[in-house]
């Protein structure tokens, strides 16, 4: 039996298939940093992250009391900051008329409460804001880093309003570092944003599809990754190697219903990957 999120996707893959992303007004863009290594997929113990992708090393570390941005909510924000970047070229960015507008561009509807949408997106956006990052490449020959904090400064207006939907006098804005906008301008990957949208219930799947689609646009012969390499890139909180391929296996089920042309397969040992039409042209 087809579930009722299956139909779901269905649906949305059906709309993204029939209109391009730039004809649909849907193009968007992601840095190539976030997506070679990834954020944390649930709430992390400690104050300090770091995902490892071969020689390539992302590390996150936050004020303890803030703590690190996780799951769905940051991905959606990273993609839309991105985007931005890539539109405006500008490094201080104007973050909608109002929250609720804010919240509509990154598929959210505005819910209150303690547990509701605009409580968790504004304790995203200041993990986002407060977290330190560096990348890192290192081989036997070289050794670079850089760091690419998102943000320099910022000024949140909403919260203290109570009315969602009410145009302020003060514009809620966000300035980005220099190493993050250097990193955006200079390695954009291009992305549906409607596929962010129907994949936001699964961070795993938001960061899969990333990752295909810029995968894809490079790759030249056939490749397989092992298991034990794709979990170390993706899956550093599912413990045990078996967890981490029944959830990949799912976020890629999911992925592949929205990126049609991705020619990717399971196997015993690992991904195979085929060279493929990446989802998104500029």
């Amino acid at each position: 039996m087809i579930t009722k999120s299956a139909l779901e996707l269905l649906s949305q893959a059906v709309a993204i298939e029939d209109k391009a992303a730039k004809d649909a007004g849907a193009l968007g863009f992601m840095a190539r940093a976030m997506i070679q290594a990834t954020m944390p997929h649930s709430k992390p113990s400690g104050n300090e992250f770091e995902r490892r992708n071969g020689n390539y090393t992302l590390t996150m570390l936050s004020p303890a009391r803030v703590g690190l941005p996780y799951g769905t909510i940051p991905r959606l924000l990273l993609a839309w900051i991105s985007s931005e970047v890539v539109r405006t070229q500008e490094r201080t960015l104007i973050l909608g008329d109002s929250l609720s507008d804010f919240m509509w561009q990154l598929g959210m509807v505005p819910t209150g409460g303690r547990w509701g949408s605009i409580t968790r997106l504004r304790s995203q956006m200041l993990k986002l804001v407060s977290c330190s990052i560096s990348c890192r490449y290192s081989d036997p020959e070289r050794d670079t880093a850089k760091k690419i904090d998102v943000a320099d400064s910022y000024d949140f207006s909403w919260w203290s309003r109570n009315e969602v939907h009410q145009t302020g006098i003060w514009k809620s804005t966000l300035t980005l570092s220099e190493g993050f906008y250097n990193e955006v301008i200079a390695h954009p990957v291009p992305i549906d944003m409607r596929a962010l949208k129907a994949l936001k219930k699964s961070p795993l799947a938001i960061d899969v599809y990333f990752w295909l689609t810029y995968r894809m646009s490079y790759l030249s012969t056939e490749t397989m990754i092992p298991w034990p390499l794709l979990a170390e890139q993706f899956g550093g909180e599912y413990g045990r190697l078996r967890d981490f391929k029944a959830a990949m296996k799912d976020a890629l089920r999911q992925v592949l219903t929205i990126y049609t042309t991705a020619n990717v397969e399971p196997t015993t040992a690992g991904l195979k990957m085929l060279p493929s039409k990446t989802h998104v042209l500029r």
